[in-house]
């Protein structure tokens, strides 16, 4: 019996992942696939649609080829069907901005090693320090991405008879955008830091749903939380705290919901046996850049915090296959 071969290409192209993230960026930065869409299907064709050397754009080409993102046959290129339904301009679903979202952290992830000496961590990250201007440009990355989560949402989970949605650290608002569209009788109030949320009104008024959504700044962290709501949502921010803090703040909601209400906490979670996916255990360890106190943490960690709040009929549920969980919880009546 031979031995499997073992050798070093799995770990090279890991080391090398760099390269493909890189392809992608600048993709979707020189608008090549928005060029392939619209006709360019040869590398000169290409070239000339986004303004690149033929001998660039060939390179380009041929590894966002190896890498499936773009196919190749008789008839020139052609985008992948992902590709094409998210990475095109103009597309209603075009999320361009969320594929460059952590480009900023570029440099600090080669300097990762750094970060994981540090000594000292905080709860709240450089996003405690946010501007105005440094909050409209992180949630116009997130928004398209945010509001197709906030479609999500409201296909999954039936809100009739609900009242006020409490959404922390709900940024551009997206979920609450989407809950009002959906269901006119609702009201809600979205919970981010005062920079946040003097963004948050600018994309709830330009969906036209000021009159029953609001957005009022604070840190859920620690303030307070505004009074009155049957529905809670905590999206798209899990791994930013630590185990302690979550089961703080899903204590708070559970405190703060009408009796009878609900909580839906959506976030990317690893599996029970903390063996993957890749997703959570990215934004995980991406918190070392931010020295936080961040985590992954999993489906059963977050069951045993809305548990230990006093939810009950409590699940975990996949909202986004391999990427998001759905973990929601009743707080009793009585």
């Amino acid at each position: 019996m031979t031995d499997k071969k073992i050798d070093s290409v799995r770990l090279q192209n890991i080391v090398q992942g760099f390269g493909q993230s890189a392809a992608l960026m600048s993709a979707v930065e020189l608008g090549i696939f928005t060029a392939i869409d619209g006709g360019a299907t040869t590398i000169e064709s290409v070239a000339e649609a986004v303004e690149i050397h033929p001998v660039n754009a060939e390179r380009l080409l041929t590894m966002l080829t190896a890498m499936n993102l773009v196919h190749l046959d008789e008839n020139g290129f052609s985008n992948a069907d992902d590709v094409a339904r998210f990475l095109v301009e103009d597309s209603p679903r075009y999320a361009g901005p969320w594929m460059l979202f952590n480009k900023p952290q570029w440099n600090d992830w080669g300097q990762l090693t750094d970060h994981l000496r540090a000594k000292e961590l905080k709860v709240l990250g450089p996003i405690g320090d946010f501007t105005v201007d440094d909050a409209r440009a992180y949630h116009k990355a997130t928004y398209s991405i945010g509001m197709g989560a906030g479609r999500r949402f409201v296909r999954h989970v039936d809100l009739a008879g609900r009242k006020k949605i409490l959404d922390l650290g709900g940024g551009s608002g997206a979920y609450c955008i989407n809950a009002a569209n959906t269901y006119p009788e609702i009201t809600a109030v979205v919970f981010d830091l005062p920079s946040v949320a003097e963004v948050a009104r600018e994309f709830i008024a330009e969906n036209g749903v000021q009159d029953r959504v609001s957005a009022i700044g604070g840190d859920f962290t620690q303030d307070e939380f505004p009074s009155g709501a049957d529905v809670v949502i905590m999206a798209s921010n899990l791994p930013m705290y630590g185990p302690d803090m979550i089961g703080r703040v899903v204590q708070k909601a559970f405190d703060a919901l009408e009796p009878g209400g609900e909580m839906h906490l959506i976030g990317e979670t690893l599996n029970d046996d903390r063996v993957g996916p890749i997703g959570p255990a990215y934004w995980g360890l991406g918190q070392a850049i931010s020295e936080t106190e961040g985590v992954a943490h999993s489906e059963a960690d977050c069951i045993g915090y809305f548990e230990t709040a006093g939810f009950k009929d409590v699940a975990a549920i996949p909202f986004i296959e391999g990427t998001l969980t759905r973990i929601h919880g009743l707080k009793p009546l009585a």
